[in-house]
């Protein structure tokens, strides 16, 4: 009993945890290599991208609420999304006319355009702000769990409790969805086809009669989907604030870096590499240990960090990449 007591902790304490979190890294990291794969460069104002298209959906939220729309046991956030991540498009591709084009048109360095996303990340930060202020937002309504903790003690007996948000199954579901969608449209449609084969060799496919301008525009449009549908899986999750998608811009590159910048596939798996070590580093192990070893009392948590130091494993983790392995598990671009 007290290892199933055990199991039961690592799964709703790690596992669960860690499976959603690791799937919103997923989707934001999916968007950070998209655009370096395509458009050659470090989008430094994606994690303020996320921020600015769940800015919208909640706003848009707050709409439907106000007349009295609702989603039944799931958000309505889920109604909004589609309206955030068509007023996040709009806002990535006019950025991307009024200043990324003209650094591509005179072919500036790679490090160069990378600045001007740094700068572009801190106008999207102060428009995010200026619209939905810098408090904590839950934004999360319908019902807040599958299983409850009362309701899995009593079907098992066990001491433990197993309580599953919905928000954390939306997540995984809502994600693999996306990802099987995006692969499908990468793989087997003309426009995703013409996409990876700019990826692999521009001046090939500009020979081959590639429109540069649909590549580039679809490239936004997607990398604007899905920056907004993690960003909203992960307020729904959590709760908003615009300055914490700063923070997850570690974690993102991170997760794209030790998958291999350029490669989807590297940017999936890094994303659960990320939050299954932050995740596992930062959890005080002490309950599992008393379960496994009644005998053994520790005196501390049996925690190799605070939880105030999640975002150091990551950047330990990309440091480790960039000094060993660049190009990442997947042998992806190097930095």
């Amino acid at each position: 009993m007290d290892i199933l007591n055990a199991l039961v902790a690592i799964t709703n304490y790690i596992l669960i945890p860690a499976t959603a979190y690791g799937s919103q890294l997923a989707l934001g990291a999916l968007g950070v290599t998209l655009i370096y794969g395509i458009l050659r460069f470090s989008n430094f104002a994606h994690g303020d991208t996320m921020a600015f298209g769940t800015a919208i959906t909640i706003m848009v939220t707050w709409g439907l609420q106000a007349m009295g729309v609702s989603f039944g046991p799931l958000p309505t956030a889920l109604l909004a999304l589609p309206v955030g991540i068509a007023a996040t498009a709009v806002l990535v591709l006019a950025t991307d006319k009024l200043v990324y084009s003209y650094y591509r048109r005179v072919r500036a360095a790679p490090v160069v355009i990378v600045m001007v996303s740094v700068g572009v990340m801190f106008m999207m930060n102060a428009l995010t702000r200026f619209l939905i202020g810098v408090d904590d937002i839950n934004f999360a309504d319908g019902a807040r769990f599958v299983i409850t903790a009362r309701e899995f003690r009593d079907m098992t007996g066990l001491a433990e409790p197993l309580p599953i948000r919905s928000s954390q199954i939306i997540t995984i579901v809502m994600a693999a969805l996306i990802v099987a969608a995006l692969f499908w449209f990468l793989n087997r449609t003309r426009t995703g086809k013409s996409m990876r084969a700019f990826s692999d060799n521009e001046d090939l496919a500009l020979l081959s009669g590639i429109n540069p301008s649909r590549v580039v525009a679809v490239t936004w449009i997607i990398a604007a989907a899905l920056a907004t549908t993690a960003g909203v899986l992960y307020g729904l999750d959590k709760s908003f604030k615009a300055f914490n998608y700063f923070h997850l811009l570690l974690p993102i590159f991170a997760s794209a870096i030790l998958g291999g910048l350029g490669n989807p596939l590297g940017a999936i798996a890094g994303g659960f590499v990320i939050a299954f070590s932050e995740i596992g580093v930062t959890y005080a192990w002490k309950k599992v240990a008393g379960y496994l070893l009644p005998a053994f009392e520790p005196d501390g948590l049996l925690q190799l960090l605070s939880t105030e130091y999640k975002f150091a494993v990551s950047f330990v983790i990309l440091i480790a990449v960039l000094l060993f392995k660049p190009t990442g598990l997947f042998k992806g671009k190097s930095v």
